[in-house]
């Protein structure tokens, strides 16, 4: 049988036609499966629910004023979630599982994986200069290194702009804030890689390199790459240089129940904050890492690695995560504090333990966890709790 030029190709295209279908059809069908291994991750039955766990946080948000969202899981199940308290104290508003917390720092390492991800691909290297990325940046001898772990000694936006932005209403962008520190060139807190010193500068700045990079929003980027994969459905980047109020139903409360925290132009920079959650989200990403969905494990695994000064010989930082190394042990972990939300979001390696606890109500109320840590028979997470041997101290 002979066939026409014109046939030919038609038949060529048809068999591709036929295999990108087929290509299609297999994603399909891992995404459906994932979903399904969510899902059955997510399952919970509250008369299963810890009890002395549930007794913790009962006296924890009785006693202590503990209002919020909290998950525990242990060696793949969830052995604890609930709710307590208001999403809004003004309307009566009270919190359901699925509610969307800010996260605060908890961002955090979220951004820092978007980075790793950049650096896998050989997109971004480590010890790339951010003036590579921002002509004009005044701050010679930065790295992206330097970003990740705090290392930068560059001075924290947050303070700086507070008498240049005119309308704090208006969300300022990541963009906005980095031009107004090459335009101003604010006194740096000290030299490149000098000590370790926290502040949102760097994780602004490193989702900025994402945008300029990927060619992508970072909220988007962060949908496409790190949420999704991770299935993370009700996560998302909000800013409020995009949004003239910020959609969420949770409002932040400072210290007291009649101070809620109004939104303002500081809500528009996003990677050091900006990311919205919930605890099962959360949970989500925790087995999204172990499985080595969003980072092959060798990357992953650096940005565990401690690469500042202990403090009180257990506490350090890696790659957009607190770490803790206590003997026999690895936990990584992180804080969150922003206008009326308080967080904490750990992952206990070696145990294979998640603790998430998002709260719109600050207070000291996880400075107090030491009996929840000893329920799980874990190393207990506080600042102050070692001396400078890493002895734990008995208050």
């Amino acid at each position: 049988m002979r066939f026409t030029l014109l046939q030919f190709i038609f038949i060529l295209s048809f068999i591709g036609l036929s295999g990108c279908s087929s290509t299609e059809k297999k994603q399909a069908e891992v995404v459906q499966k994932q979903a399904e291994l969510d899902s059955i991750a997510l399952v919970y039955d509250p008369a299963e629910a810890n009890r002395q766990i549930d007794e913790f946080m009962l006296k924890l948000h009785k006693k202590s004023g503990f209002n919020g969202n909290v998950l525990v899981a242990k060696k793949g199940k969830i052995i604890y979630q609930n709710s307590f308290g208001w999403a809004d104290y003004l309307h009566r508003d009270s919190l359901k599982i699925d509610s969307k917390f800010e996260l605060a720092s908890v961002s955090k390492p979220m951004t820092a994986l978007a980075v790793l991800q950049l650096v896998e691909k050989g997109k971004v290297k480590l010890e790339q200069q951010v003036s590579e990325f921002f002509p004009g940046f005044p701050f010679e001898g930065v790295t992206v290194r330097q970003l990740l772990t705090h290392r930068s000694g560059l001075p924290n936006y947050v303070y700086f702009v507070e008498k240049l932005w005119p309308d704090r209403k208006k969300g300022m962008s990541n963009l906005d804030a980095i031009n107004l520190l090459i335009e101003h060139k604010p006194n740096r807190y000290g030299a490149p890689d000098g000590r370790f010193h926290y502040n949102n500068s760097n994780y602004m700045l490193l989702a900025g390199i994402v945008e300029k990079v990927s060619g992508l929003d970072f909220g988007v980027y962060m949908m496409e790459h790190v949420f999704k994969p991770a299935g993370m459905k009700n996560t998302a980047v909000l800013s409020k240089a995009v949004y003239e109020k910020i959609p969420t139903n949770v409002i932040g409360h400072d210290r007291t129940w009649r101070r809620s925290v109004v939104q303002d132009y500081l809500d528009g920079p996003v990677g050091d904050k900006g990311t919205y959650s919930t605890i099962q989200d959360m949970y989500l990403l925790d087995i999204a890492l172990r499985e080595g969905r969003l980072l092959d494990k060798s990357v992953l695994d650096s940005a565990y690695v401690p690469r500042s000064d202990a403090k009180k010989g257990v506490f350090s930082y890696g790659y957009g995560w607190r770490t803790f190394t206590p003997a026999n042990g690895q936990i990584v972990y992180h804080t969150g504090w922003w206008h009326g939300f308080k967080n904490l979001y750990v992952r206990d390696l070696k145990n294979d333990i998640t603790i998430v606890l998002l709260s719109n109500f600050v207070n000291s109320s996880l400075n107090q966890l030491d009996d929840l840590y000893k329920i799980l028979e874990m190393p207990i997470l506080r600042q102050n709790a070692y001396n400078a041997n890493g002895d734990f101290v008995v208050n």
